[in-house]
């Protein structure tokens, strides 16, 4: 159960990072409101799933699924730019995921 309560964490990293893209620096109101709900629905998932998983564990699964969640929807979705470095850095992040979970 941590480790999905983990993926709901680090999804919401993805969420909140967006609208704080979209928020504009915090001058539209409706996307900074839901950067604040999700950024706080994220903090508390991360805290649960950090009650039987080890804190290194579960802070780089966390911050790699919202790195690259947030890498992946910018591509997607805002037009940035997809390039072999950036992907390789991506996989390395992917890696170092999985890495640390079967350490």
């Amino acid at each position: 159960m941590p480790w999905i309560i983990l993926l709901f964490a680090g999804l919401l990293e993805i969420v909140w990072a967006v609208a704080m893209k979209q928020s504009a620096g915090f001058t539209r109101f409706w996307p900074t409101a839901l950067m604040a709900v999700s950024m706080l629905g994220s903090f508390t998932l991360l805290a649960l799933a950090m009650r039987t998983l080890p804190l290194g564990t579960a802070y780089v699964i966390w911050t790699g699924i919202g790195a690259v969640g947030a890498f992946t929807f910018g591509i997607l979705f805002l037009g940035e730019a997809l390039t072999a470095t950036r992907i390789c850095a991506a996989v390395l992040i992917i890696a170092g995921m999985v890495t640390m979970k079967m350490a």
